[in-house]
């Protein structure tokens, strides 16, 4: 996973090539880009700030795991896994709408997460996964399927 520094790192780079082009598209994806970068900075500055109030075993109260899972008592992996489940399907759910740039960063993350001898095999699947669930009517931003394999299920490598 990047730190905030590199985040901000990437944002620079936008920033300063948005300043080097007169193309007015590249010009807008850059700025795209650099705020979603900076999004992502801050985020992880966030994170970094409040790990002591994240939750932790121990800390959920039944009140609390009633609200968010329901009346059964959960674990806390349990309640992490449903939460990563719900954010997982709101990045699917405006992938077309995220930037190129960020759509690769995530495919690459998502990718190299596991078992590395496996790493080819996942990053098919999640190819074959984003090409079908890609929206219809209109063309994904970050149709990646001549570099990762969307179309023909391998990484591209």
């Amino acid at each position: 996973m990047f730190k905030a520094d590199h985040y901000r790192k990437k944002a620079s780079d936008c920033a300063e090539t948005a300043k080097t082009t007169t193309v007015p598209s590249e010009i807008r994806e850059l700025e795209r880009s650099q705020k979603s970068f900076s999004d992502l900075a801050k985020n992880e500055d966030w994170l970094a700030e409040n790990f002591d109030k994240m939750i932790r075993p121990g800390l959920i109260s039944a009140k609390d795991r009633n609200s968010v899972i329901g009346p059964e008592d959960k674990t806390v992996a349990e309640i992490e896994d449903r939460i990563l489940r719900c954010l997982g399907a709101a990045v699917i759910m405006q992938w077309s709408t995220i930037p190129r740039k960020l759509q690769r960063e995530l495919f690459d993350t998502a990718g190299s997460l596991g078992d590395v001898t496996q790493a080819t095999a996942l990053r098919g699947q999640i190819a074959r996964f984003l090409h079908s669930h890609k929206e219809k009517d209109k063309p994904a931003c970050g149709d990646m399927s001549s570099r990762s394999g969307i179309d023909g299920g391998t990484d591209g490598a």
